[in-house]
């Protein structure tokens, strides 16, 4: 009895690079968000400087980095120089960040 399908499995067919030249000035919106929360708008009118607001995450927690709306990485926050900057942990896998468009 033979077989139509080989012993040992194929692989996936690996993607030929993209040439992005073109599109490498671009401009994108690069947001990192701290955290969320809903409030009144009574309690919202009520901000004053030193005001607190609690945000639904831990101290510590990784944040989210946001590419015109959908998530590409989570990260923490460094200081660079006398700047703030973000240090990717975890970069969403590039297929995934795709199918969100």
């Amino acid at each position: 009895m033979t077989e139509d399908t080989p012993d040992t499995p194929q692989q996936p067919a690996q993607a030929a690079p993209v040439d992005l030249g073109l599109l490498s000035n671009v401009r994108v919106s690069m947001t990192v968000e701290v955290g969320h929360t809903q409030i009144t708008l009574q309690d919202l009118l009520h901000l004053n400087e030193g005001s607190v607001v609690e945000l639904d995450r831990m101290a510590g927690d990784p944040l989210d980095t946001l590419v015109n709306g959908p998530p590409i990485a989570k990260g923490e926050v460094v200081v660079v120089g006398e700047k703030f900057g973000i240090r990717f942990g975890d970069i969403v896998d590039p297929k995934q960040r795709i199918e969100t468009l």
